[in-house]
This record gives structure tokens, sequence and C-alpha cells, in this order.
């Protein structure tokens, strides 16, 4: 009878989180689809993306930044919002920072049409600012439902707010770097963003430790 109760209770437990889980998709606004739930394409939900009015960043962009990449790719880098190229171009770290980030991918021995590239926000704060946690919220599903669909190896999350968005802990990016967490079982390793390193050159160095990490994990999975 004790095995049976743990059961029971472990099973409440799962129903409970599917409930509150469903809820908040339903408050979101990402249960309106016409394609069933879970089997949605990337295409899919790109269109919701582009026609996305939560939050009341839709009102200053100039394009939706979705992200671009191999949908089956075992690596996937993460930032945190798009900037001014990138709102131009409607395509993720197209700037400067994405020009060195573009350098890290092929010194890892990737392209970037190998890997996939997203943000935790698809459009653009006003200024560059840092995005608010209402702005995260109403964005992350997107992100969530992403990797759904790419079920990656492993993430490398560029800089605090990627880091945060995936990882349950309020550590700043210089002590969560270069050790790994889980997402969804998946392996995520925190590292400096690179328009930090545009400011920074001595901050280089331990991101192509963390860089080296990666590649490291990704040849034993």
């Amino acid at each position: 009878m004790p095995e049976l109760n743990n059961i029971i209770h472990e099973y409440l437990k799962v129903v409970a989180n599917m409930k509150e889980y469903v809820a908040e998709q339903l408050e979101l606004g990402f249960l309106e689809s016409t394609a069933p739930f879970g089997k949605m394409t990337m295409e899919e939900l790109r269109a919701e993306a582009i026609a996305c009015t939560r939050c009341e960043l839709h009102k200053t962009r100039q394009n939706v930044v979705f992200g671009e990449g191999d949908e089956n790719a075992d690596l996937v880098f993460i930032g945190e919002a798009p900037g001014s190229e990138e709102d131009q171009q409607g395509r993720p770290f197209v700037g400067t920072a994405g020009q060195l980030l573009t350098k890290i991918i092929e010194a890892m021995k990737f392209t970037r049409e190998e890997v996939y590239i997203a943000n935790v926000l698809k459009c653009r704060p006003p200024n560059n600012r840092d995005p608010s946690p209402n702005e995260i919220n109403h964005c992350k599903p997107f992100l969530t439902r992403q990797l759904g669909i790419i079920k990656p190896k492993v993430i490398c999350a560029l800089g605090a707010h990627a880091a945060h968005a995936l990882i349950n802990s309020n550590e700043g990016i210089t002590r969560m770097r270069g050790r790994f967490y889980l997402y969804n079982g998946i392996k995520v390793m925190p590292t400096f963003h690179p328009a930090y390193l545009l400011r920074n050159e001595s901050a280089k160095r331990p991101v192509w430790t963390d860089a080296q990490k990666i590649m490291a994990e990704l040849g034993k999975l």
C-alpha cells in the first residue's frame, strides 16, 4: 500500500503541474492556435510570434526576430533580446556582437546554419534597455516551444537575462558561467554575452573556455 500511495501522490503532482502549465498557456493566449497543442511546427510558431501583441513591444518593433538555424540542431545559442540591426533585419545576432558570435561558432567548428540562434525576447526593447520581467513572462513561451521543437543537446545562454530565463538562479553571470545547469533535461552553459566581450577584451578567454566545455559535452552525447 505505501508504494501505491506514493504512485498516486506522484501522479497527482504531475496532473497539478500540467493544469498549472495549461492555465498559464491559456492566460498568455498560447492555446488559441488551430494546431493541436504540442504539435505546432516551427513555421506555425513563427506566424504566432509575428502576429503577437501580448506586450507593449509590438508597438515599437520594426520586425519580430524569431530565430534561425537548424531546427534539429544539437546546439542552441540564446541571447536576451534583439538590438537595432536585428530589429531592422528580422534576424538574430547580425550586428557587431552577432559578428563576434559567428566567429565563436566557427571556432567551435560549426556554421550558423548548423546551430540554432534565438533570443528570449522576440522584439527589441526601446533604446536596447534590459527586458522587463513582464516582457520575459509574455515572450518566454515562444522560446519554450522553440526548444521543445528543436530538442537540442546543449544550450549556450548568452548573458545573465538569458541564463535566468532558463535556470532558477539569481546569481550573476560571472558566478554562473563555466558550469553546466539543466533546463528540462538539457545541459545549459551560461557565458558572457558577445556584446560584453566587445567592451571587455579579457572576457574572451573565459568564453572560449566555456565553448570548449560545450564542445567536449557534445562529443560525449
